[in-house]
């Protein structure tokens, strides 16, 4: 375990007392780079839940401000926070738990024509967004780059989560390739629903956004079986949730033949 210290060692010693985890793992997420797009509902618990693992790096894509409406359910945010930027606000407080990682503050908005460099160098994407042209734009820098993408949703009751890695296959015979985000969802729904149209439960993001850190943690780690290729679907007001498997579609315009 020689790029962890002492304290490291310590700080993480329940991951590295896991086999399925230990020394070399914990070394993964040290040297890991992970790209987190949108810092809200669904990215400050995953951020929180990243840093206190101890991945090496954190870069945080978002250019929204902290407002009231927020603190429902974004909870890595004060009431102190109002106004600020939140890769601000969000890189302060993930320092403040965990100072061995490295927070990267990127406040600008992710479009088609900065996706690719926003998301260049990083070994995971993480996507927290509300809307469904980031989401597009998001999958189809991270099949182009080659990076797998941790794709997390929530609205009402209901969350969702999938890790789509196309990238990772797309070198390979059609019949050995992976889906990717498009697959699931070719086209922009005409009328997209959103929390700010629908409302959210506060917890929900809580439970979406922690199964999206662990999902990263078990990527990174190589630990347990993935979603690569699967979708968990989770139902909040009645406990109970399932998984179903995605197809690659031959079709997808990002993806597909």
């Amino acid at each position: 375990m020689s790029l962890l210290s002492k304290e490291e060692i310590e700080r993480y010693a329940r991951h590295i007392m896991l086999r399925e985890v230990g020394g070399p793992g914990q070394q993964r997420l040290k040297r890991a780079t992970v790209a987190l797009v949108g810092v809200g509902g669904l990215g400050a618990p995953a951020a929180l839940y990243l840093a206190a693992a101890g991945v090496g790096a954190l870069r945080l894509i978002d250019d929204d401000q902290v407002s009231l409406s927020n603190l429902q359910r974004q909870i890595l945010f004060t009431t102190q926070s109002l106004g600020q930027g939140k890769t601000e606000t969000a890189a302060a407080a993930l320092t403040a738990l965990n100072p061995h990682v490295i927070v990267d503050q990127r406040p600008t908005r992710l479009t088609p024509e900065t996706a690719q460099t926003l998301l260049q160098g990083a070994d995971l994407v993480l996507d927290g967004s509300d809307s469904f042209s980031t989401r597009f734009a998001v999958n189809a820098a991270c099949h182009a780059l080659g990076v797998p993408l941790v794709s997390g949703a929530v609205g009402r009751w209901d969350g969702q989560l999938g890790l789509f890695a196309s990238g990772l296959t797309k070198a390979k015979p059609a019949a050995e390739r992976l889906p990717c985000y498009r697959c699931f969802v070719p086209e922009e729904p005409p009328e997209a629903e959103t929390c700010a149209a629908v409302g959210v439960i506060g917890a929900l993001p809580g439970v979406i956004g922690a199964a999206m850190a662990l999902e990263a943690v078990k990527h990174l780690t190589g630990a347990g079986q993935t979603l690569s290729g699967r979708l968990w679907l989770f139902d909040g007001l009645n406990l109970e949730s399932r998984t179903v498997v995605l197809p690659r579609d031959p079709a997808c315009p990002v993806c597909g033949d």
